[in-house]
């Protein structure tokens, strides 16, 4: 009996360390700005009479204050249609956080501010009690509650750190119902690998956080013999009319008796972040004071820690009247390191703070998540944005949680034109006609940083073109260098003409061939460069340009999947001499595995159950080195059996897997010693 409780308490422990996730945190920042609704277009469609009405938006999080003015009321015909409580188990999801009275308030606020779809519904749905944890299990309630409630969108501004298969699943459950599911990407960047569930699902819509309108998106360049380096301007330094060059001189921590030892009038000064000691405290604004009072033109405050920071030179211990007069710019530890090398010879510098609204912030969670698709899928604007509170007060906040809440509120202004709209229309229209965001270099973001680009509701609202799928995959190899990938045109006005362009991709030549509402596009590999790389397909339609994501693989490996009579079956073409291959196929809607190993004298085929889409992936082994590869297939005959059902171990990534083992053998062993 005492050894099935030790298991027991193992198991239980396990759980409780993957189904208790804290929500992500969001960043808040005490300064006014005008709200976001103009920056996307938000105010087109109010502008012809359409505001989100009738059009049901869940909202899980902290639970909402519908005491708020301009959230007010409780019920039938109130702005809060229903909710539940998960955390006292009553039906009345009153916040005490805040947080999720400010994304309901971007989404539907009605009164002194407006949401984005000011005449939608909330139904509130409390899965946190303070902001700072949330069980996984009463996410996954909550998904179920709002499917029951007919939710037409389902918001969800918090997550969890890693792939959890039980949300992902409830996610896939909703989507299949017909809802859409919006989920904030996270605030773990600029890290790469940083979403997770529900961020990380293919069926949600994830959304990463840009800068806001013009008076909020501040940034800054350096640029140094021709290197450009990531720079971050501190909260206090002011846009600049002109670029500032000036020779760069090191300053060690910016003190006064170091900058004594240099000349730094007309100087950029280049200092560590910190003092000499770990206990001496030099602020940002100190540092930044004595540059100004040695006629420095700029400060540059590298890490002492490896990564960036968020400095600020506005803050309670502060002197009186003091007010930055120079830029103060922070870098990465390691590009502070590689700048104070570079100082070994007289070095010039050139500086530049400019307002740049559709800039990525650096904490918005970003990819890859996988080898098949790019997270987040879009972004919008979540920094310094104006929402309700608790109270009757607002608040000026930041965070990936905010800039999710833009996109429910714009998918409730488009099913409010065409209710008729499905869960991947819907998608198709925010990605295919957002606008690219670019570094303040101009270098647009890769694709798990910025996903295809800023929502633009206007264009969203008034584009007549569903293109399916909005975004195409090539996997090629020199064996294999020939792909082509179909994508339907849904015409929704009378004008059926468009206009194709492509990037432009040095290793592949496009082709493509439109006929009826089909476009065939033909990649040719033209060189033997190994790699990922990113570009896209433009397409004009009545004036408005959309836009296909494009990303092509490269791998020296080559595989042919063929399917016969709901088995595939693979032919491993290079490398010529493998010893061993595991091949998994993934079901693109439900993301259920099954998984296939052998050596080429034991060749076995893989099984399928369901029909569908599928991404294949092998992992192939030689003497040397190992291999991977990629590839796509739709399925539609299957074998005529229950799909057969995974082990919970399957959904647990190996480190936990072996933790828990670990966990229960030595707690099983430390039971046996004290029984005897």
């Amino acid at each position: 009996m005492w050894q099935k409780s030790i298991i027991f308490s193992c198991f239980t422990l396990v759980f409780v360390v993957l189904f208790m996730n804290s929500i992500n945190d969001d960043i808040t920042f005490e300064l006014f700005l005008e709200n976001s609704r103009p920056h996307i277009g938000a105010e087109y469609p109010s502008s012809i009479g359409i505001n989100g009405e009738g059009i049901k938006i869940a909202v899980i999080d902290t639970g909402v204050n519908f005491e708020h003015p301009d959230l007010l009321g409780i019920g039938d015909e109130q702005k809060i249609l229903a909710g539940y409580d998960f955390i006292e188990n009553d039906s009345t999801p009153q916040d005490t956080s805040g947080h999720g009275t400010q994304v309901a308030g971007i989404i539907a606020a009605d009164g002194e501010i407006n949401g984005i779809a000011p005449k939608s519904k909330i139904l509130a749905y409390r899965v946190s009690e303070d902001g700072e944890a949330v069980s996984s299990d009463l996410i996954i309630k909550a998904i179920k509650q709002a499917i029951i409630d007919e939710a037409d969108i389902i918001n969800i501004s918090l997550g969890v750190d890693v792939i959890h298969n039980d949300i992902d699943h409830a996610v896939n459950e909703a989507v299949d119902s017909g809802v859409i599911v919006v989920v904030a990407a996270g605030n773990s960047g600029p890290d790469e690998k940083t979403i997770g569930s529900p961020g990380a699902n293919p069926n949600a819509i994830t959304v990463g956080a840009t800068y806001n309108d013009t008076g909020s998106s501040i940034v800054s360049t350096l640029e140094v013999e021709g290197k450009q380096f990531q720079v971050l301007p501190m909260l206090g330094t002011e846009v600049i009319s002109k670029k500032i060059a000036a020779e760069i001189q090191f300053g060690e921590f910016g003190r006064e008796k170091d900058l004594k030892k240099i000349n730094a009038a007309d100087k950029i000064i280049l200092v560590e972040r910190g003092g000499e000691t770990e206990d001496e405290v030099v602020f940002f604004s100190e540092k930044e004071r004595v540059a100004a009072i040695n006629n420095a033109q700029a400060i540059i405050v590298y890490n002492n820690e490896p990564g960036i920071f968020y400095g600020e030179l506005i803050h309670e211990n502060i002197p009186e009247n003091y007010v930055p007069k120079i830029p103060a710019l922070s870098i990465t530890l390691e590009d502070g390191l590689i700048l104070k090398q570079m100082l070994e010879n007289k070095t010039v510098g050139t500086i530049d703070v400019f307002n740049h609204p559709d800039f990525v912030a650096m904490f918005s969670s970003r990819g890859p998540v996988s080898e098949f698709y790019d997270k987040p899928d879009l972004v919008a604007p979540g920094v310094f944005v104006e929402t309700t509170s608790l109270g009757d007060t607002y608040s000026i906040t930041s965070g990936t949680s905010y800039a999710a809440p833009h996109v429910s509120g714009a998918i409730a202004l488009l099913l409010s034109k065409n209710p008729d709209l499905t869960h991947q229309e819907i998608k198709s229209k925010l990605i295919t006609t957002s606008e690219l965001v670019t570094d303040p270099y101009g270098n647009e973001f890769p694709m798990d940083v910025g996903g295809t680009g800023r929502i633009n509701i206007e264009k969203a609202f008034n584009s007549e073109l569903i293109i399916l799928p909005p975004s195409l995959r090539f996997n090629l190899s020199t064996e294999k260098n020939i792909q082509t990938k179909d994508i339907q045109f849904e015409f929704n006005g009378l004008n059926d003409q468009i206009q194709i362009e492509f990037s432009d991709f040095t290793n592949v030549n496009f082709d493509y061939n439109l006929e009826g509402g089909t476009l065939r596009v033909t990649s040719n590999l033209i060189s033997n460069q190994i790699g990922e790389f990113e570009g896209r397909l433009f397409i004009t339609h009545e004036q408005i340009s959309h836009q296909v994501p494009i990303h092509i693989r490269v791998t020296e490996a080559t595989i042919n999947t063929i399917e016969e009579d709901g088995k595939l079956f693979f032919e491993i073409i290079n490398p010529v001499e493998w010893s061993y291959v595991k091949i998994t196929a993934i079901n693109m809607e439900t993301l259920e595995k099954n998984s296939v190993s052998f050596s080429p004298e034991n060749n076995q085929s893989l099984s399928i159950y369901q029909p569908g889409n599928y991404w294949i992936e092998a992992n192939i082994t030689t003497e040397k080195n190992t291999f991977d590869v990629y590839d796509t297939i739709f399925i539609d005959s299957y074998l005529e059996s229950n799909n057969p059902t995974l082990s919970i171990f399957d959904n647990l990534e190996r480190p936990i897997l072996i933790m828990m083992v670990i966990i229960c053998v030595v707690a099983i062993f430390t039971a046996k010693t004290i029984k005897n």
